[in-house]
């Protein structure tokens, strides 16, 4: 079953922005004059054989998922799909993410809710330290023609990005005049599965201070989960479910109680600096840096323990951090669409 997500049907597409992160899918497309973002978890189990839910007549609505077809099998993906199960979930934590069938299944449910069907240019992002190595895959697998199960689309040219460099483009729009071209900016994005970061003065980036590595809020809602565990005494491992409850209520109901997911937070977070550490070293002394921006769905779970790690830089939390990184990338893809047809 197919159901549209948003109320705006894109037919053609100059430029659209996809972030296929390891815990949220985020896109970013125009509808007349403004940008429209939208996201859906990073999560694509094999889709049901059919559907419970009556058609009509009853008070019961239908998931908002749409089924995708990749490589002839069926998966289920959108804002709709379900947190746990008795199965495999569909969440792809591996560091060759964006060569698995999930990815492509995440990435046409994202150009299935935007409602594009030939799209000039896809703006797909990537944790840094794989920008180099996988740039290349992306572009020969997504540039062409494909059917994910619902009619033709064509992508006529892809641009990979470094993840963390979609925040500084959103950063520089958002601060204007303020923005100090002539001296360096850390940005940090704590991810799902990775903290990627980029050193950058005005538009050229520092690669020897730029990097990432794994570790992100995955291992922040496992520590909780692997605390619920011994607690109770009952197997738990379903961290979607710690990660909702913790963006939403903080309250996770556990059989017939409903635990407080914040009072395991400080000793979760311990293992928040691992990560922060190995970024220190690379990094290295920051006198030079004009503000560290934060980013990303993880920002607010890491600010702590950046605020700890670089007490005498000034730190920026992003608005929205979730969608900083494909708001800047539909930036840079809508500048350089408006270059290519000015030349």
């Amino acid at each position: 079953m197919q159901q549209q997500f948003g109320e705006s049907k894109v037919v053609k597409a100059a430029t659209l922005a996809v972030d296929v992160g390891y815990g949220n899918t985020k896109t970013a497309f125009a509808v007349g004059s403004e940008v429209k973002t939208t996201m859906f978890p990073s999560l694509a189990p094999q889709a049901a054989m059919t559907s419970l839910t009556p058609d009509a007549g009853t008070p019961f609505q239908a998931r908002k998922v749409v089924n995708v077809l990749v490589d002839g099998a069926r998966y289920e993906v959108g804002p709709g799909v379900s947190l746990t199960g008795a199965y495999n979930t569909g969440r792809a934590l591996a560091e060759d993410y964006v060569t698995t069938p999930n990815y492509a299944a995440l990435l046409a449910g994202a150009l299935f809710y935007s409602g594009a069907s030939e799209i000039d240019r896809l703006v797909l992002g990537l944790p840094v330290h794989n920008t180099q190595k996988y740039a290349g895959y992306l572009r020969d697998r997504f540039v062409g023609q494909h059917d994910f199960g619902w009619g033709a689309i064509e992508v006529k040219s892809v641009l990979p990005l470094p993840q963390p460099l979609g925040t500084l483009l959103t950063y520089m729009q958002q601060t204007g005049k303020q923005y100090d071209p002539d001296n360096s900016y850390l940005v940090i994005d704590v991810g799902y599965f990775t903290t990627d970061w980029i050193v950058a003065r005005g538009y050229t980036m520092d690669d020897t201070r730029s990097g990432g590595v794994p570790g992100g809020t995955a291992r922040v809602y496992q520590q909780i989960a692997n605390k619920i565990s011994a607690e109770q005494g009952q197997p738990f491992d379903a961290i979607e479910r710690v990660d909702h409850a913790l963006r939403t209520t903080g309250s996770l109901l556990f059989y017939q109680q409903d635990l407080d997911l914040n009072s395991y937070l400080p000793e979760a977070m311990a293992v928040t600096h691992q990560s922060i550490k190995e970024l220190q070293s690379r990094v290295g002394r920051t006198d030079d840096i004009r503000a560290i921006i934060l980013t990303g769905g993880g920002a607010a779970l890491y600010a702590p323990t950046i605020r700890a790690a670089f007490p005498l830089n000034a730190i920026h939390m992003m608005d929205s951090p979730c969608f900083a990184n494909v708001r800047g990338f539909y930036t840079i893809g809508a500048a350089r669409q408006a270059s290519k047809a000015a030349a």
